[in-house]
C-alpha cells in the first residue's frame, strides 16, 4: 500500500532524493553535509521510509541529526515513518542501514538527557554532545495484521500486545514519530 506514496512527489514540499531517476525537485545526498539549505529555513520535514536508509556509520547519522537541526526553524516539525526493525519489511531490504525508534529519537532531547543525568542513567546525551534539541511529540507503533484486528476486537489486550511485540517478529509494521525542533534564544 505504500508504493505509490513512496514513489510520488509530496505536493507543497521540496522533494529530495539522492537518486536522479526518482525525479526529485532537488538531487541531494543527505548523508553529505552541509545541506544546501540556510540555517533555520525549513518549517517542516517529512522522512517517509527514508531515514532508515541513511547513516550506516554512527558519525554519519549524528551529522544528519545535527544538520537537520541546523536547517530547521524554531518549532519546525519533523515527521518520520520507518519500518519496524523486527519486521520483514525492514530486515529484507539490504539498503536499510539504520534502525530508527522513538527511544533513539529521545537521545536528541535536552529535557530527556537532563532527566536521565539527574536519575544517574547511562543513556548517551546526544542532545548535549551535538547541541540539538528535538522533542518527541508523537510516537505510534503501527501494528501489522492480524495483530491490529485482534487488538481492535479485544481478542488481545494492550498489555498482552506489548508482550507479543517484545517476543515476536512481524507484529509491528512501522513506527510513526513526530519531533518538534526546540531552538532556544541563546544556545
Amino acid at each position: 500500500p505504500y508504493t505509490t506514496l513512496f514513489r510520488s512527489k509530496k505536493a507543497g514540499y521540496i522533494n529530495v532524493d539522492s537518486v536522479p531517476a526518482c525525479q526529485p525537485d532537488v538531487v541531494c545526498d543527505l548523508e553529505q553535509t552541509p545541506w544546501p539549505w540556510k540555517d533555520s529555513s525549513v518549517g517542516e520535514v517529512v522522512f517517509f521510509h527514508a531515514l532508515e536508509h541513511m547513516g550506516e556509520q554512527s558519525a554519519t547519522f549524528l551529522a544528519i541529526m545535527k544538520e537537520l537541526y541546523r536547517v530547521c526553524a524554531p518549532d519546525a516539525v519533523v515527521h518520520i515513518t520507518v519500518p519496524h526493525p523486527r519486521h520483514d519489511n525492514f530486515i529484507g531490504d539490504p539498503t536499510h542501514v539504520r534502525i530508527i525508534t522513538p527511544k533513539l529519537m529521545e537521545l536528541f532531547s535536552l529535557a530527556k538527557c537532563d532527566e536521565w543525568k539527574r536519575l544517574g542513567w547511562s543513556n548517551t546525551p546526544f542532545a548535549h554532545y551535538l547541541n540539538v534539541d528535538f522533542e518527541t511529540t508523537y510516537a505510534e507503533v503501527r501494528l501489522d495484521e492480524p495483530y491490529l484486528s485482534m487488538l481492535n476486537s479485544g481478542q488481545i489486550q494492550p498489555d498482552e500486545m506489548w508482550k507479543i511485540l517484545n517476543e515476536r517478529n512481524n507484529v509491528a509494521a512501522e513506527f510513526i514519530i513526530t519531533l518538534r525542533v526546540i531552538k532556544h534564544q541563546q544556545r
